[in-house]
């Protein structure tokens, strides 16, 4: 029970929470460690050797002052919609596990909770808007980092490996017609019952049951039919690009039918040779991968706009930490945790600025640091979700971020 004192201060916190406008979010990760000064925050010429700094060239944006990679062509005229957060930061230097758990989930692990993602927390607060669709989907391969910990189950995730075929569990086999297919339901929903019945106090058991009537609901048309990129203009499909363009193209798809959370994972290594985990040889063909980025991210927001979704879709780049300035003898980069960028598009924010300020080889925060608590708490009330809303691990109250604030500069 509240004391008076208790109350007030409660009722306060909540006032000055700020709620945006956006009811779905698309989640771009960049696996490995995206260089910043490489892509967002740009800085001196190095020589890729013995001189540290950005590896190419700086370009103009559509914010006054701000530059972004010279490889970002077609994202730099398009950044008005868009907050560049240059000043985001934590301690996991040397491990990408724990980093990108950290990055997912706001936490650093816990002995005893398994704290869920955030699309997980989205989906739970959210929920789908029609039963007919997920409400979270990965693409990628499934992975702890993404997983609905102590929520449970019914907050996981439905994750794809393809873009133009969906969940390989939801295909029916060619030899199952509807007639079949309805038999074997009826068969299962009467084992199932039954099962649920006899272990009624076992929230496991009852929670499996859930998810797999939701399995039968989402293999009808209104989701399978998201998959159906043909349906698509050749020239639009043609504009997102490759392998990860599609799956940009699809992440759009899937918040129109009424998903709530989508990442898409860029993990084509084969592009560089190491992904965005730039050691060595891997920072020689590092523009590959930017370029790729910047085809597929400037056409999901230009497709975004047309579809008039843009200020209810927050579109996110994340990433588990950056890079130094300073080259390794491979002649790529090491880890840095201490400042790198991310990036908000959308979501009704208030764009066309960037968030903080780097020193002059973006090694160390000048002002304004993001914490990871706090880009959560901003992704958070971009989407109308209260950022210090207990959820509960049993009987034990536990906070939504992890005493996170959002960004007020990006809300009006």
């Amino acid at each position: 029970m509240w004391n008076r004192r208790e109350f007030l201060a409660s009722s306060l916190a909540a006032a000055s929470v700020p709620k945006g406008k956006a009811d779905a979010c698309i989640f771009l990760w960049l696996g490995g460690g995206a260089a910043q000064m490489d892509t967002f925050d740009p800085k001196q010429r190095g020589d890729g050797k013995k001189k540290p700094g950005s590896y190419y060239g700086a370009i103009d944006t559509a914010i006054p002052g701000v530059q972004v990679c010279e490889h970002l062509k077609q994202t730099a005229p398009m950044l008005d919609r868009c907050a560049i957060l240059r000043t985001c930061t934590h301690s996991i230097v040397s491990e990408h596990a724990a980093a990108a758990n950290l990055v997912h989930t706001g936490r650093m692990p816990s002995g005893t909770l398994q704290y869920p993602s955030i699309g997980s927390v989205v989906s739970h607060q959210l929920g789908p808007k029609t039963d007919e669709v997920p409400s979270y989907v990965v693409m990628g391969y499934p992975n702890i980092t993404r997983d609905p910990g102590f929520l449970g189950a019914k907050y996981g995730y439905i994750y794809l490996t393809q873009v133009d075929i969906g969940p390989n569990g939801l295909v029916r086999p060619p030899d199952v017609d509807s007639t079949r297919q309805d038999r074997r339901e009826t068969l299962l929903a009467a084992m199932r019952e039954g099962h649920q019945k006899r272990n009624a106090g076992d929230a496991v058991i009852q929670a499996r049951g859930d998810v797999s009537r939701q399995a039968f609901r989402l293999a009808g048309p209104r989701f399978m039919n998201v998959f159906a990129l043909d349906r698509e203009a050749v020239s639009l499909r043609e504009a997102y690009g490759g392998e990860f363009g599609q799956r940009c193209l699809l992440a759009r798809r899937l918040v129109q039918s009424g998903v709530r959370f989508v990442e898409v994972s860029f993990n084509l290594n084969f592009l560089n040779g190491s992904g965005w985990d730039t050691h060595n040889d891997g920072q020689a063909n590092q523009h590959l991968l930017i370029q790729d980025l910047d085809k597929a991210f400037a056409t999901l927001l230009a497709d975004l706009e047309r579809q008039k979704m843009l200020d209810t879709t927050l579109v996110v780049i994340a990433t588990e930490f950056g890079r130094p300035p300073e080259f390794d003898a491979g002649g790529g980069r090491g880890h840095q945790s201490e400042v790198f960028s991310m990036l908000l598009a959308g979501g009704g924010l208030k764009t066309g600025q960037a968030i903080g300020t780097t020193d002059e080889l973006s090694k160390k925060i000048v002002n304004r640091p993001v914490t990871i608590p706090d880009f959560h708490a901003t992704i958070h009330s971009a989407l109308g979700i209260d950022p210090h809303k207990n959820l509960y691990a049993g009987d034990r109250p536990v906070p939504i971020t992890d005493n996170g604030r959002p960004i007020t500069g990006l809300f009006a």
